[in-house]
C-alpha cells in the first residue's frame, strides 16, 4: 500500500526522536526526484532517504549509499548552499496529513542564524520537495508546477507554500464521537469506504481494519448499521487515534506462504490473520525491506517475461499440434476394419459376381454373421480384396507413426505446462537461469555461448528449497525440472519418501527419514501439501497427491527432464498449504 498519514506519523515519530540536534553533513541527489541526507546524531551517522517519485513516494532511514552524479543538480548545490552544515531542531507532520516538515537553523552568509523548512510531500503523483524560507515563502523545489499544470497551487521560487484543500476531509487526530458518527453514518457508501472519505490520512487497507476489528461488513452501506454497532466503530477508531497520539506504533509487514510482502502498515493488521505477520523495530526497516522484496519479485517477473511468452507461444502450438494428431489418429479407427474387409473378400470371392457393386458374405470371426462390403464395380473381387488390404496398410502405418508423435508431443506439452508452473514459482535470477538452461537442453531455445568476463563471479546456483518441521523433520522442494531429477536421483536416499501431485504438473518433494526411523503421520501430511503448494493446482482446496518410497521411482532413458515412472503407490488428498514449515536458508 502507499504510504497513510498514519505511517508518515510513525516515521515522523522516529525521525523526530533520532534527528533533534542532528548535523547535516552531506547532501546528495542520487537520482532526479530523490535527495539523500547524511547527518550525524549522538548515536552516530545516519542516512535519509527522501523521494518525490510520482510511482513511489518514499522516505527512511537506510544504512545503504546511492551513487551521486559527477555534477549535483541544481536543487542539490542549492539545498547544499543554505543547509549544508545546518542543525535539524524538530521534525513534525500536519495533522495526518502525508506531509512531513524538517525545521532546520543554519546560518547565513552574513553569520546570521536562521531558520529553513523542507517539506516532502508524500502524494502519489503530486509528490514534491519544497524549500522554504522562515516566512514559508518557497525558495525552491525539486518538482516546479505552474499554473498552467495545476489550477490549485503553484508550485515556484517566491510562491507562499500552503496545503492545497482538495476534499473536505476531517482531521481525525481532533475529531470526536459526534463528527465521526455524523460523518461517517450519513454517507450512501461502503462502510470502509465511507471512512477514509471523511477522515484525512486514512487509507482504504486501515479502514478495512477498524471495520474488521468492529466485526462490521466493510461493503455493507454505512446507512445500515445500528447504533450499537455504530458506537463499537466509532470508540475503536478514537483509540487508535489514541495510539497515534500517543506514538504508540507496530510497524509490521504481512507475507504470503510464499514470503512475497503483500502488505505493510504501522499498526497490526488482523485482517491478515491468515497470512504471517512479521514485526519490526521501526518503520524505516519495514519500508526499506518491503520495497526491496516488492522490487525483488517485480524484477523476476519482468526479467521471466520474455520466457513467459516463449513458453506460452509454444505450449500453444504443441497443443495444437495434439489436437490435430488426435483427430488424424481417430480417422485410422476404420483400418482393422478394411483388413477384415479385404480377407474375407479374397476368402469368398468365388462366390461374388463380376461388376457387383457390393457383396454380402459370411464373418467367420463372428460366428458367420453377414457382413455387407461396398465393391468398385470395375475392378475383380481380388481386386477389391487388394485394395482394403492397401487402406489397411496405409492407415496402419499412419496409425504407428501418429502414435509415436503424439507420445512426443505430448510429452512436450507436458514439460511446457511443468515449465510454466515453475516459472510462477521462480523468486529470483538462479532459478530463471536453471529454466533457461532446460529450455536450451530440449531445443526450445538456441543456447548462448557464455562469455566469461575476467574478474566475473561465477552466478548463484539455484538450489531446492529446504523446509523443516517443527520436530525436525527435512523437507526438500524442487524449483524445476533440473531440480526435480537432481532432487528425486542424487540428492534423495532411497529409503526417503517421494511426494507429486497426481496428473498435474509440479516439485518433486522429498521427505528425509531421521535416524533410520520412519515418518510421523503429521510428516507425511506436511510434505503432500507442500506438494500441493508447489503445484500447478495451488488454489485448488484439495489436491490428489501421489508418494511413494524414492526406490520405486524410475526414469525410463531419453525421458524430459523432470519426467519419471512409478508402478506402485499410495494416493491421499492434501490442502496446498506451507505455513506449517519453517524455511531453512
Amino acid at each position: 500500500m502507499a504510504l497513510d498519514g498514519i505511517t508518515v506519523a510513525n516515521i515522523v515519530s522516529e525521525m523526530n526522536a533520532a534527528l533533534q540536534g542532528a548535523r547535516i553533513q552531506k547532501i546528495a541527489q542520487p537520482e532526479v526526484d530523490e535527495i539523500m541526507l547524511t547527518v550525524k546524531t549522538l548515536q552516530g551517522t545516519r542516512r535519509i532517504l527522501m523521494s518525490a517519485s510520482a510511482s513511489l513516494p518514499l522516505i527512511y532511514f537506510t544504512d545503504k549509499n546511492k551513487l551521486s552524479p559527477m555534477k549535483a543538480p541544481n536543487f542539490c548545490m542549492l539545498l547544499r548552499k543554505h543547509i549544508g552544515s545546518g542543525k535539524i531542531l524538530r521534525v513534525w507532520q500536519p495533522s495526518l496529513e502525508r506531509i512531513i516538515h524538517f525545521e532546520i537553523e543554519h546560518y547565513d552568509e552574513m553569520g546570521d542564524l536562521k531558520k529553513k523548512d523542507l517539506i516532502l510531500e508524500l502524494m502519489g503523483k503530486h509528490s514534491n520537495l519544497i524549500f522554504c524560507d522562515d516566512e514559508g515563502m518557497i525558495i525552491d523545489s525539486l518538482k516546479h508546477i505552474s499554473a498552467q499544470t495545476s489550477s490549485v497551487r503553484e508550485v515556484l521560487p517566491g510562491r507562499e507554500y500552503f496545503i492545497p484543500v482538495t476534499q473536505e476531509k476531517l482531521d481525525p487526530l481532533s475529531a470526536g464521537q459526534d463528527a465521526f458518527l455524523s460523518t461517517v453514518f450519513s454517507r450512501p457508501l461502503p462502510l470502509y469506504k465511507a471512512i477514509y472519505m471523511s477522515f484525512t490520512g486514512i487509507s482504504p487497507v486501515i479502514a478495512q481494519e477498524l471495520c474488521c476489528r468492529a466485526g462490521l461488513d466493510s461493503d455493507q452501506s454505512a446507512k445500515e448499521f445500528s447504533v450499537d454497532e455504530q458506537l463499537h466503530l466509532c470508540r475503536i477508531f478514537l483509540q487508535l487515534m489514541e495510539d497515534v497520539r500517543e506514538e504508540s506504533f507496530g510497524p509490521n509487514i504481512i507475507y504470503d506462504a510464499d514470503g512475497v510482502p503483500v502488505e505493510f502498515a504501522s499498526v497490526p493488521l488482523t485482517l491478515y490473520r491468515e497470512l504471517n505477520a512479521e514485526k519490526y523495530d521501526t518503520v524505516s526497516e519495514v519500508l526499506e525491506t518491503y520495497y526491496a522484496r516488492k522490487n525483488d519479485v517485480t524484477r523476476i517477473r519482468q526479467k521471466s517475461a520474455d520466457l513467459r511468452h516463449l513458453v506460452n507461444t509454444m505450449l500453444e502450438r504443441e497443443s495444437k499440434k495434439l489436437d490435430l494428431q488426435s483427430r488424424q489418429l481417430k480417422d485410422t479407427e476404420k483400418r482393422d476394419q478394411f483388413r477384415l474387409y479385404g480377407e474375407l473378400l479374397h476368402t469368398w470371392q468365388y462366390q461374388i459376381e463380376p461388376g457387383a457393386s457390393s457383396a454380402v458374405v459370411p464373418n467367420y470371426y463372428d460366428d458367420d454373421k453377414e457382413v455387407k462390403i461396398t465393391l468398385d464395380p470395375n475392378k475383380t473381387a481380388s481386386e477389391n480384396a487388394q485394395r482394403y488390404y492397401e487402406k489397411y496398410e496405409k492407415m496402419k502405418r499412419t496409425y504407428d507413426a501418429l502414435s509415436e508423435l503424439i507420445s512426443q508431443t505430448r510429452a512436450d506439452v507436458e514439460q511446457l505446462e511443468s515449465i510454466k508452473t515453475f516459472l510462477d514459482q521462480a523468486v529470483s535470477e538462479a532459478d530463471l537461469n536453471q529454466i533457461r538452461e532446460e529450455l536450451a537442453q530440449s531445443g526450445y531455445i538456441h543456447r548462448q555461448a557464455a562469455q566469461k568476463k575476467k574478474g566475473a563471479s561465477r552466478p548463484e546456483k539455484s538450489r531446492p528449497w529446504h523446509y523443516r518441521t517443527e520436530d525436525g523433520y527435512d523437507i526438500y522442494v524442487g524449483k524445476n525440472n533440473l531440480q526435480n531429477d537432481e532432487l528425486t536421483f542424487r540428492i534423495a536416499n532411497a529409503s526417503d519418501w517421494w511426494f507429486h501431485s497426481k496428473k498435474a504438473p509440479g516439485s518433486h518433494v522429498i521427505a528425509r527419514r531421521k535416524d533410520g526411523q520412519e515418518l510421523p503421520d503429521h510428516v507425511f501430511e506436511l510434505a503432500a501439501s507442500a506438494a500441493a503448494w508447489y503445484s500447478s493446482l495451488r488454489d485448488a482446496d484439495k489436491v490428489e497427491i501421489d508418494y511413494v518410497q524414492r526406490r520405486e521411482v524410475k526414469k525410463p532413458n531419453g525421458a524430459k527432464p523432470g519426467f519419471v515412472v512409478y508402478y506402485t503407490n499410495y494416493s491421499m488428498t492434501a490442502r496446498p498449504d506451507i505455513s506449517s514449515l519453517t524455511l531453512v536458508e
